[in-house]
């Protein structure tokens, strides 16, 4: 039969190997086109540019389609426009430009016209006391802020409502909705007795560190009041140098954090601006995470665990800084504890902080024309990362070019830079650890090279030559050293949600759209089928019809573009119970028409058309696929029949989608 010979494979990561397996993200903007120039100023400019916070009233998208969109006969609109070369933007229009954003914004009492800090609301603000003083927000932070105390912005969030963890958790009761905490009504009543917020969910004691063995250190609980004078949230912006890694192994959180301070109106989401530990302080801070498909508003003390004074976990490089902290403790409690976060892959942190969709790329055999996949994905507003594969014995070993292996790095910027060889696309990259374990080679911080490039390229591109775990490298030299790299493309809702903060339309920015699909699924029972190998048994699983039509017409060869992910829910919470991910992937059948769900007889005659390149013990697995348009089945499964559990299928496209899961 035709489908005979398909057989699919499995592959198993150990857990000394998740942290390495694939570096972190980037946050840099494209600065070939206007798109990227928007980019930057929304990453870069927005950050700390301009001046004339106390000016207000201007509204962001509108400034910056006006001066995109804008023709030489006048006009302006919503963004449109012919895309100008970054050459045009020289001089004096950049300054015109950051003075733009400076005056977009948002005025409202309590900003320091000298320092541009916030210092808090009017007295009585009925909508929230605001938190805030001290915090050096950038204007984008100044922008969510001022939308949050107005109403413009109302994030859709739920509670996060600790649950016990189950292969299929049960919905949560009407007690237990009614027992969430809400950050607003309990910092309220801290104000009013005047105590600080002790988090009963999440208790300063053993618990909360660990669920198999006990930390080597003797561990005290403090607050960040009690580690150092003068304690702040965000001191002077938070930048990527912020994150350090403690003693837990989790750089893959590191690095998606440390990437996450590279886009403001990303940063802003993870970590509400309206707290601080002198307005309003009462003990008790709130992050919100993306949890299997809803954001969650994570509410927790900030008592932290320490040791000889000193922070044991993820801190910043500012002593007196604790963002960083107190975002690692409340994804411990996401998840059940610290030592639940030792192994994972940054997709993880990168997905869990921006609802993206993480692709895997092996740079051993890179899709064609990857570099110009690169620079759009980045137009695109995705994050991206990289790391060097290594087996147990290698784990983190260094290599002599001053690389680590089975390390997770964040990739921070990308550029073209003209030489007297012509242009050479340099890639800037972040090892979380932020010392001095940097590369050595071309490009490096002592290569001479850096002395052919002139002085205002090395001011556009933000040339840091420092010991600081950051550096620039070749494209050539990135492709021969690294062998994983992960991709991280934001959806839709994100997009729209930056737009509701900032008042920025990110397609007038230059960012392009994904259309996406989401469908939950369990394999429990008959419908835990197992993979193709199974034969017997495949067709039990859930079937998932998916039509593909218009195609991008920049697309010569009328190929429709899809990213196809399933993600396995409620693992990590249950390592406590010794329970690991399972081995799971996909396959795709291309279909004439769809009638209902497919039986044995089908798959024993058919192949697939595209499916995950093996079965992996992953959170999530990933595969990016050009089809025809057309009709589709697509069946996740675990690798072998019977073993239980929930997922999400999620599908990220160009082209119009339609989808549906079978009866």
């Amino acid at each position: 039969m035709a489908g005979d010979d398909e057989q699919m494979k499995r592959i198993h990561v150990g857990n000394n190997e998740f942290s390495g397996l694939i570096g972190g993200l980037a946050g840099n903007f494209i600065q070939s086109q206007v798109g990227g120039g928007a980019g930057q100023i929304l990453g870069g400019l927005l950050r700390g540019g301009g001046s004339g916070l106390d000016r207000g009233g201007f509204d962001v998208g509108n400034l910056i389609g006006q001066f995109v969109g804008g023709r030489a006969g006048g006009g302006g609109g919503g963004g449109g426009g012919d895309n100008i070369p970054m050459d045009f933007l020289r001089g004096g229009v950049i300054e015109v430009l950051s003075d733009m954003i400076g005056k977009a914004a948002h005025h409202f009492l309590g900003v320091d016209p000298e320092t541009g800090r916030i210092i808090g609301a009017v007295a009585g603000n009925v909508l929230f006391q605001l938190g805030g003083k001290d915090n050096s927000l950038s204007d984008i932070g100044k922008i969510v802020l001022d939308n949050i105390i107005s109403g413009k912005f109302q994030r859709k969030v739920d509670p996060y409502i600790p649950r016990e963890p189950r292969l299929i958790p049960r919905p949560p009761s009407p007690s237990q909705r009614a027992r969430a905490l809400d950050f607003y009504e309990e910092r309220d009543r801290c104000l009013q007795t005047n105590t600080l917020f002790e988090d009963p969910e999440f208790p300063a004691d053993d618990s909360s560190l660990f669920y198999s063995r006990r930390p080597p250190k003797y561990v005290e609980w403090l607050r960040p009041g009690e580690i150092v004078h003068e304690p702040v949230l965000i001191s002077e912006g938070q930048t990527r140098f912020d994150v350090i890694q403690g003693e837990l192994g989790d750089c893959w959180l590191m690095a998606g954090a440390a990437s996450l301070t590279l886009r403001d109106e990303l940063f802003y989401r993870v970590v509400p601006p309206d707290q601080s530990f002198t307005e309003n302080y009462a003990g008790i801070f709130h992050f919100q995470f993306w949890h299997y498909g809803n954001w969650v508003d994570v509410v927790i003390d900030d008592r932290l665990p320490t040791s000889g004074g000193k922070l044991l976990y993820m801190h910043s490089r500012e002593h007196n800084e604790f963002w960083s902290a107190l975002v690692e403790k409340a994804y411990a409690k996401l998840y059940g504890n610290y030592e639940a976060l030792k192994g994972g892959t940054t997709s993880e942190a990168l997905e869990d902080m921006t609802g993206g969709l993480t692709e895997f790329i092996d740079l051993n055999e890179p899709p064609p024309h990857l570099l110009q996949m690169m620079f759009r994905s980045f137009e695109m507003g995705s994050l991206f990362g990289c790391s060097i594969e290594a087996s147990p014995m290698e784990f983190e070993a260094r290599t002599r070019e001053g690389l680590v292996k089975g390390h997770a790095y964040s990739i921070t910027g990308m550029r073209l830079v003209d030489t007297s060889q012509g242009k050479i696309p340099l890639l800037r990259i972040r090892n979380p650890w932020g010392n001095e374990q940097e590369w050595n080679g071309d490009w490096s911080d002592e290569s001479e090279l850096w002395d052919y490039v002139s002085s205002q390229q090395k001011k556009d591109m933000n040339l840091v030559l420092a010991h600081d775990g950051e550096f620039w490298m070749s494209f050539d030299d990135f492709m021969r050293y690294f062998n994983k790299m992960e991709i991280c493309n934001l959806g839709p809702d994100v997009m729209d949600e930056v737009r509701e903060m900032t008042g920025v339309s990110m397609e007038d920015a230059g960012y392009g759209r994904w259309n996406t699909r989401c469908h939950l699924g369990a394999w429990i029972g008959d419908t835990a089928g197992g993979c193709r190998n199974y034969l017997d048994t495949f067709a039990n699983n859930c079937q998932f019809a998916m039509t593909l039509s218009n195609p991008n017409p920049e697309d010569e060869d009328g190929l429709c573009t899809i990213i196809i992910a399933v993600l396995q829910k409620n693992r990590r919470e249950m390592k406590r119970q010794g329970l690991e991910n399972l081995a799971i992937g996909f396959a795709v059948y291309q279909v004439d028409e769809i009638y209902g769900h497919l039986d044995r007889s089908f798959f024993a005659s058919h192949k697939s058309c595209a499916r995950s390149s093996a079965f992996i013990n992953l959170r999530e697995i990933t595969g990016h696929f050009r089809l025809q348009p057309g009709n589709y089945i697509i069946v996740p499964s675990t690798f072998e029949p019977g073993e239980e559990g929930e997922y999400m299928l999620r599908m990220y496209t160009n082209v119009t989608i339609s989808s549906e899961e079978l009866g």
